[in-house]
């Protein structure tokens, strides 16, 4: 199984925002797209779906910026994923082509099993735990624009 982009990048932002300092004034979507190297177009579509989900509180202006909700720093991993990724196979048996096997395949099953597999396997992660060190001191490190410790 592949994660989208638009997956990826969310769970990305989701880290980076669990390390702003709440001493300091919380990021831009600006400043985290350019931090997680990423198009800033594709993160404002990112941070407004996250925020849609209620994980993120964006304010615009002065003073405004990103900050990650109680709910985003305890989410799931495994059902943000499934939130993000939607409904789908993991193989399209019925596009444009369709399978022969289709009527009598055990191989849809099978990866069906897989796929939810690989969810559970995320369900018990959080985003507090994706951030926990070596990630965390890291992302911080980057999110300065100082060196990564190395």
């Amino acid at each position: 199984m592949r994660l989208t982009r638009f997956t990826d990048v969310a769970l990305r932002v989701l880290m980076r925002l669990a390390v702003a300092p709440e001493s300091e004034d919380p990021p831009t979507t600006r400043e985290v797209a350019a931090t997680m190297q990423v198009p800033y177009t594709h993160a404002a579509k990112v941070v407004a779906r996250l925020q849609h989900l209620g994980l993120v509180d964006a304010r615009r202006g002065r003073g405004g910026g990103l900050t990650l909700t109680g709910a985003g720093r305890s989410a799931s991993i495994g059902g943000l994923v499934r939130q993000l990724e939607g409904p789908g196979e993991v193989v399209d048996c019925d596009g444009d082509t369709p399978c022969p096997l289709r009527s009598a395949c055990r191989l849809r099953s099978a990866l069906r099993l897989a796929e939810e597999a690989f969810y559970a396997s995320l369900d018990p992660i959080t985003v507090a735990d994706l951030v926990s060190s070596p990630t965390g001191p890291l992302l911080i490190g980057i999110s300065a624009g100082r060196p990564a410790p190395g």
